[in-house]
């Protein structure tokens, strides 16, 4: 009965309002007028100060995404027997040193095979010629895998292109002191949002009405576990596949393994095509160096592939939302189009998320009304 009465007096209200607003457009135009031109400006305004504030909700989200990312390794922890507070410390160290570890280490290793590579580029297809096997396939095909290849070593060791690319010396230069400032404000920000997760949650929820914050709070801390154990598990996957790709392409005497290894992690954090991409671009480099060389690559990945599929995915993602393969491309492929990598990753745990709600929320609805 009382429902019946609240949706009157809602009704009521909204015809009050629409009448209110046609008596104003019929006695008052300019004064409605006035308040429209008002409105649009404010809308304007307010879509102004988002583009401007871009660079910073960026790093807001991406400081987000990667302490729900390192939250289920703080519950993990917890479990273990640890209190919060001493599991956030330890979680924080870890963080700190893995970052300081790959700038340390990693990354002078990195970018110094990079550039060698790209300089080695013109002498490896030189090699890549002089072998047997390609002068037949060159033979075969009409000329047809000499011109592609001429093309992509061409593009690649040409500096003009990778000046193309980042607009300009100047623009590199900015780019990479404004990705250096960008990665550090995310970094301390991250620390921040880790120690303050639970206070934080604590204050947003307050701002709920009570009638409703009992069951919105379950469906938030549901979709924030799942988004958080959904980038966990596609880092740790990522990580195997980097290894592994390293150690076959050692195996296989690739050069630049490490280079390929590392590019191969943040390419296979995109799930489904990610490992697909890796191991089409290893095996063409593995080719450089031999057909067996190549053949090592692209059967080792093939396996690795089913194992992952069969074995590892399933351990690593079982307690996390499983989304469709089709919705993870439709994903992938728009957040890749609006910003890049991290708009592919951060596109399919948010695709998660909304899929959790509408089978949680929107398809019960449906089903009462």
């Amino acid at each position: 009965m009382k429902s019946i009465e609240r949706r009157a007096r809602e009704h009521s209200t909204v015809s009050t309002g629409r009448e209110r607003a046609a008596n104003m457009m019929a006695n008052r135009p300019l004064v409605w007028a006035f308040i429209a031109t008002l409105g649009v400006l404010l809308g304007l305004a307010l879509a102004w100060t988002l583009l401007s504030l871009g660079g910073v909700l960026f790093s807001v989200f991406a400081a987000g995404f990667i302490t729900l990312g390192l939250d289920p390794l703080v519950r993990w922890f917890q479990r273990r027997g640890m209190k919060r507070g001493v599991a956030i410390l330890t979680v924080i160290i870890l963080f700190v040193l893995v970052i300081v570890g790959m700038l340390w280490i990693v990354l002078p290793l990195v970018v110094t095979q990079a550039v060698t590579f790209v300089e080695q580029v013109p002498d490896m297809y030189k090699n890549l010629q002089s072998q047997q096997w390609f002068q037949d396939a060159q033979a075969g095909t009409g000329g047809i895998i000499g011109t592609v290849y001429n093309w992509v070593v061409g593009l690649i060791s040409d500096p003009s292109t990778w000046a193309t690319i980042g607009g300009g010396a100047l623009n590199v230069g900015l780019a990479i002191v404004g990705g250096i400032s960008t990665g550090f404000f995310i970094f301390i920000l991250t620390i921040y949002f880790i120690a303050t997760l639970d206070s934080s949650k604590a204050a947003i929820y307050t701002l709920i009405s009570a009638s409703h914050r009992e069951r919105v709070v379950g469906y938030a801390e549901r979709i924030m576990q799942n988004v958080g154990r959904y980038l966990s598990g596609m880092v740790i996957l990522a990580f195997f596949n980097a290894v592994f790709s390293l150690i076959v392409l050692t195996v296989a005497q690739v050069p630049y393994a490490l280079v390929i290894a590392v590019a191969a992690f943040f390419i296979t954090l995109i799930p489904l095509i990610g490992t697909v991409l890796t191991t089409i671009v290893m095996t063409v480099l593995a080719l450089f160096v031999s057909p067996l060389s190549g053949i090592i690559v692209l059967a080792a990945m093939l396996v690795y592939m089913q194992v992952e599929a069969y074995i590892l995915t399933p351990r690593v993602m079982s307690k996390a939302v499983q989304v469709p393969g089709s919705i993870v491309l439709i994903a992938a492929l728009a957040g890749g189009t609006l910003a890049g990598l991290p708009g592919a990753l951060v596109a399919i745990p948010v695709a998660a998320g909304i899929l959790l709600i509408v089978k949680e929320v929107v398809v019960p609805a449906k089903a009462r009304s």
